[in-house]
């Protein structure tokens, strides 16, 4: 979005019409309300930036489908020239007749037309350029199909759309909606705003609604419209001093016949604006992120190097972002508009019918003009915002990214924001201050990506700014090049077999979401699943990648072919061929993996819940299918992917032993039945600490000890210039280079039969020597964490063995069976309880059996190999 710039935030309010509470929908389920209809179209008026338009910021719904608007405003428009009384100059009148044309134009080329054109919505900058306010609200309404309201003012509409009359869908008396009105209505509405700049006057003032209405249609009887217009006002002549090409213009917009009158792109083109065309340069519009085009082609110091020197930072930052920043600092928009005497509530006792019949009609109450459009826009004060920030130093909002040890001057707070990084997740994401530092370094890394994306990395390992996470994600993910083309070559309408399916799971799928439940957000849910099928053709839609697709559609609702991209890339990374047709090797394989490490992680758990039956196979098969999606609601899952998409395709693994263990007590106290119902309906599940505890079980986990066959294969290493991808907690173990200490693959079959999991030669060696990075296996304070016991012969073990391993040979201290005898050794092994216990054989056999034994007698966690 555009910087805020002299712009200020301004909010409006309308209601939504009430739709009958006892009316399902032809698939049994209740209709959405008119609201949520108006909320999932207004996205796309988020993306329609412009020069000539007023940039939408945001929409807001909240009770009886009342919504507040948010958007770019001004206070000045022309309404201004109109109360001074008298006529503008001819220069100026063409001035804004091309402006609001360029404006027209570029909604006209987006499908949009205006429809509610008036002085007051025609605004001014503090340069004196036009910016087109409210012409969105004839899109989101669904030409005014979703109020109790008509969209457009009386003297300002145009003759057509006057004798089509009003239209409400519950109105029986018309068999079928008009047509919406085209780019050429909002030419006659342009008209009329001119001939006022030119007359100095209202049009049709002094007369009620019905005698303008009655007026503008007689005017088809009139040769020349522009002369009855004049001579109605008292205006003739100044009408007639005007110079040939205004007059002109006028007569050009102010056609009674549609068919006779221009478009706004056809006007823009004609000779009548030949002198001042040549005053203003065509639009580009910024080139996006993910493009094949050159961001860097247009830069451009502004004109004023002056500029560069202001002190309010603030409004150099884009106005989403401020608006972001004003809610954090304490903004509330009905409190606004309550403040304003827009928002009025009545007592309850004062709406009460005087009699209602048996069948619930009732009668004594008149219409609430509430519900119908109060035009009024409340500007949003900043004072609150900018004092929170004011002692923000400049070099903030400009941070530099070359040099990591910049010996720039802090900002006044700086202790408190690094005190504000240890703070929990939560409390960061409304600190205002926090929040500032952390979107503007996001903002400025990611306008440098590919070429910053290891700092990206590193930013995204303290956290992500919700503001800025759908970019984030993407990056992390590796997403480049031009993706919309991509995503438009992929052929998304012609009928498929999985479309049956999709059309049964979308309604379900996080519905409680408002965004995700509006009918855009159903036509966009199934563009991108049928996209991400197509294009996948040896892999199949499985139930439960609705949920996967949810949090990359929320994120990027306004740009599907970032969403499908970034779902592209995360299936293969986290649930590579997952699905599959035929899937059961590959969920098989995961399950065991996973049950592994609930047994190396917490083996008292381990040995309860295999007691009593309850396997993974009954409960995590959804948890891993959609990463957790259909698990969690959206704001959970926001947290929760943050770190996950900084690990490795074997995290989730750590992130389902941190719900068992948050779960652990329960478990252990319950039965089969007990545990069946309890994961049925999940309990509240601290998502903060879940991400913390997964950090610390992955750091815990060799990586071998998480390997699967059934794996994303290694993928070539490329050098683009840009250096190599971090791997913080994102290295696979099937890409690093294979030695003879590796892990070799298991089949299935004897994988199951192992409780324990393997790990390789080097992780031994890692473990034993405490080498690893992580600062947990550092630790030296104590006993030892982890202890190597060698069940080899004593002849093998002197030959050679594990620096600081302990010999306990299998045929002196365990029966063939496997149980323990008593021996001078065997109680070794009691000594490490609670430790990593790694059993080193030969034989895999007898390894295995120790290994059991130990983790259902001994409880310790237990690994061999």
């Amino acid at each position: 979005m555009s910087p805020l710039r002299d712009a200020q935030l301004g909010a409006f309010t309308f209601f939504a019409s009430a739709l009958p509470h006892d009316v399902c929908g032809s698939n049994g389920l209740p209709l959405t309300p008119n609201s949520i209809k108006i909320l999932g179209r207004f996205q796309i008026l988020k993306t329609m930036s412009h020069p000539r338009l007023c940039q939408y910021v945001d929409i807001s719904r909240g009770k009886h489908e009342r919504l507040i608007v948010v958007a770019e405003h001004y206070e000045s428009n022309l309404s201004d020239f109109q109360k001074q009384g008298k006529a503008v100059s001819p220069e100026k009148v063409l001035q804004v007749a091309y402006e609001v044309l360029e404006g027209l134009e570029f909604m006209n080329k987006h499908g949009l037309v205006h429809r509610a054109l008036g002085a007051h919505n025609v605004l001014m900058d503090c340069k004196g350029n036009v910016k087109l306010a409210k012409f969105g609200l004839y899109h989101m309404t669904d030409h005014g199909a979703d109020v109790d309201f008509p969209i457009g003012y009386p003297a300002y509409l145009a003759p057509e759309v006057i004798a089509q009359g009003c239209f409400h869908p519950s109105d029986s008396s018309h068999d079928e909606a008009p047509l919406p009105s085209g780019p050429k209505t909002d030419v006659w509405s342009l008209g009329v705003l001119l001939f006022e700049l030119c007359a100095g006057r209202r049009l049709l003032q002094n007369i009620d609604i019905s005698d303008r209405l009655k007026f503008i249609l007689n005017l088809g009887c009139m040769d020349d419209i522009v002369t009855v217009l004049a001579e109605e006002h008292g205006c003739l002549d100044t009408i007639k001093d005007l110079p040939p090409n205004v007059l002109g213009l006028l007569r050009k917009c102010l056609l009674f016949l549609p068919s006779k009158r221009l478009t706004p792109a056809e006007l823009l083109r004609d000779p009548i604006f030949s002198g001042i065309s040549c005053l203003y340069t065509s639009f580009l519009k910024p080139v996006s992120l993910f493009s094949s085009s050159l961001r860097c082609a247009h830069l451009e110091l502004p004109e004023d190097i002056s500029d560069l020197c202001k002190e309010d930072y603030l409004s150099e930052r884009a106005i989403d972002e401020v608006y972001h920043l004003w809610c954090l600092a304490g903004g509330d928009l009905e409190k606004e508009l309550i403040n304003k005497g827009i928002i009025q509530s009545k007592p309850p006792i004062c709406t009460l019918p005087n009699f209602v019949l048996e069948d619930g009609e009732s009668f004594g109450q008149g219409r609430d003009r509430s519900f119908l459009l109060d035009d009024t826009t409340v500007t949003l004060s900043l004072c609150q915002l900018r004092n929170r920030l004011k002692d923000v130093a400049g070099e903030a909002y400009y941070p530099l990214l070359e040099d990591e040890q910049s010996s720039l001057p802090q900002s006044n707070s700086s202790n408190e924001l690094s005190a504000t990084v240890t703070l929990p997740l939560i409390i960061r994401e409304r600190d205002t201050e926090y929040q500032l530092n952390r979107i503007v370094l996001f903002d400025r890394l990611l306008k440098a990506y590919p070429y910053k994306k290891n700092l990206v990395w590193k930013e995204a390992r303290v956290d992500i700014p919700p503001l800025v996470r759908g970019l984030a994600w993407a990056a992390l993910l590796g997403i480049e090049g031009d993706i919309q083309s991509r995503y438009e070559s992929i052929d998304k309408d012609t009928p498929i077999p999985t479309d049956r399916q999709i059309e049964v799971d979308i309604p379900r799928c996080h519905q409680y979401d408002e965004l995700l439940s509006s009918p855009q957000g159903h036509i966009k849910f199934r563009r991108v699943l049928k996209a991400w099928v197509v294009s996948h053709p040896d892999l199949v839609y499985w139930q439960g990648l609705d949920s996967l697709c949810a949090p990359f559609l929320y994120l990027n609702f306004n740009n599907e072919a970032l969403a499908y991209a970034c779902m592209s890339a995360f299936i293969p990374k986290y649930l590579y061929n997952f699905f599959l047709k035929d899937n059961s090797h590959v969920i098989q394989e995961y399950l065991t993996v996973f049950s592994q490490m609930i047994a190396f992680h917490d083996p008292e758990l381990s040995n309860h819940l295999n007691e009593i039956g309850f396997i993974p196979d009954l409960y995590a098969i959804p948890w891993f299918l959609t990463m957790f999606t259909h698990v969690f609601p959206l704001h959970k899952i926001f947290h929760l992917w943050d770190t996950l998409l900084l690990g490795n395709s074997s995290f989730p693994f750590c992130i389902g032993v941190a719900i068992l263990q948050q779960l652990r007590d329960r478990l252990l106290a319950n039965g089969f039945n007990e545990c069946i119902l309890l994961f049925s309906d999940l309990p509240e599940i601290d998502i903060e600490r879940c991400v913390r505890e997964s950090i610390s079980l992955f750091c815990w986990s060799p990586k071998s000890a998480t390997y699967r066959q059934h794996a994303q294969p290694p993928k070539a290493t490329t050098d683009n210039g840009f250096g190599k991808t971090p791997t913080y907690y994102s290295s696979e173990y099937q890409d690093m280079p294979k030695t003879d200490l590796s892990r070799e693959p298991l089949a299935l079959s004897d994988l199951k039969t192992e409780v324990s999991p393997r790990i390789s030669a080097e992780d031994l060696i890692d473990l034993c020597e405490l080498s690893s990075a992580g600062p947990a296996k550092r630790t030296r304070a104590g006993k030892p964490k982890i202890i190597a016991v060698d069940i080899r012969p004593v002849d093998d073990f002197s030959r050679g063995h594990i620096s600081g391993s302990v010999n306990v040979p299998f045929s002196s201290a365990f029966s063939p069976d496997g149980e323990l005898l008593q021996c001078p050794t065997s109680g070794i092994l009691h000594n490490y309880k609670g430790c990593v216990i790694v059993v080193i054989s030969h034989a895999m056999k007898t390894a295995t059996m120790i290994c059991v034994f130990i983790t259902f007698s001994i409880l310790d966690l237990a690994a061999c190999a």
